[in-house]
């Protein structure tokens, strides 16, 4: 099938922007830098990446008569998050399962950023004592059938909407956008960075990036702590999205990279380096990251350009997945 051969149900605003980074550039002294900006794509909550994805998954959801969306992440999740927001848009109710993913000690942790957000939303909100995973968990599957006893129709989506079968189709159709929006600027993004953890925001990019036959570097940057298990999720889905869309070949081993070296030794834990690049970017660009995903893909990039493993003469495009809200509970980190 085509990609908009499959249904969505509209949350976004529109394309989301790019602009250049031209004072970090300066700074780097390398390849000019650009973001996208998926914190910005969406009136849903702050936005993010999961965005895209729940367009595909609420639509599959409406069309199969649920009548409640069921998630799962940690505590300070954006993924949860945004699907209590498009569960508000949608007029579906909302169940997440907020596990205790990350051991960190604020004690606000379960009361400020996503997680207020969600309840402000009319999100059921499950705190649950269980480690970080992104498989299958019993807590989840308790959910489902919580909503199925007392009378409602769930509608499952996994952490991060990625191990699902629609879950790379939204950044599938993102890398058209960001062929489309190459065009209209007059640049070409030899090399993309993102961030990697539940693997389907990669996934889908490099689906969509492959049907366009272009010498492109998508370069994933690990931060669950867990390389061989991301580097795995990215190439299943990667290899779902690319047959569902009909892309007609294999992907090949050298479109689907995955970096190790910044996520430090736990998931959500901020290494030194992430909080250097958190101060950077917002100190040079006012571009707020934060210190579970984007401070450490933002840290793998600096590291990258300033080696010259990011060529000089390289446009790279930095992919801001969101995630601000989940700052408020660190903020011990930046008296």
């Amino acid at each position: 099938m085509r990609i908009d051969a499959f249904d969505r149900y509209p949350l976004l605003f529109g394309p989301s922007p790019v602009h250049p980074l031209d004072r970090l550039t300066k700074h780097l002294g390398g390849a000019r830098v650009w973001a996208k900006r998926e914190d910005c794509n969406s009136g849903l909550a702050f936005g993010g990446n999961k965005t895209r994805k729940l367009e595909y998954l609420v639509a599959d959801a409406l069309a199969q008569g649920a009548d409640t969306l069921v998630s799962i992440g940690g505590v300070q999740s954006n993924h949860t998050r945004q699907v209590a927001a498009a569960a508000a848009r949608a007029g579906l109710k909302a169940v997440l399962v907020q596990e205790s993913w990350v051991d960190w000690p604020d004690p606000v942790n379960d009361k400020v950023g996503n997680i207020l957000l969600s309840r402000i939303m009319g999100a059921d909100v499950r705190l649950v004592r269980a480690g970080f995973g992104i498989g299958f968990k019993e807590s989840w599957q308790q959910a489902l059938e919580d909503v199925q006893a007392g009378g409602g129709t769930p509608y499952a989506i996994p952490a991060g909407a990625s191990d699902h079968p629609l879950g790379g189709l939204g950044f599938a159709n993102w890398a058209e956008e960001v062929r489309q929006q190459e065009q209209d600027l007059g640049v070409f993004f030899d090399t993309v960075v993102v961030c990697s953890v539940t693997g389907s925001t990669q996934a889908g990019m490099i689906a969509g990036f492959a049907g366009q036959d272009r010498p492109r570097r998508l370069l994933g940057i690990d931060a669950s702590a867990k390389i061989d298990e991301t580097r795995a999720q990215v190439a299943k889905i990667a290899r779902n999205t690319a047959e569902l869309i009909g892309l007609g070949r294999d992907l090949r081993e050298d479109e689907i990279t995955v970096l190790e070296g910044w996520a430090g030794d736990l998931y959500g834990i901020p290494v030194q380096s992430t909080l250097d690049a958190i101060r950077l970017s917002g100190s040079l660009e006012a571009m707020i990251i934060d210190p579970v995903y984007e401070g450490k893909s933002m840290a793998a990039l600096i590291d990258l350009v300033r080696d010259g493993e990011i060529p000089k003469d390289s446009n790279v495009l930095y992919v801001h997945l969101g995630g601000q809200p989940a700052l408020n509970a660190y903020s011990g980190l930046f008296q």
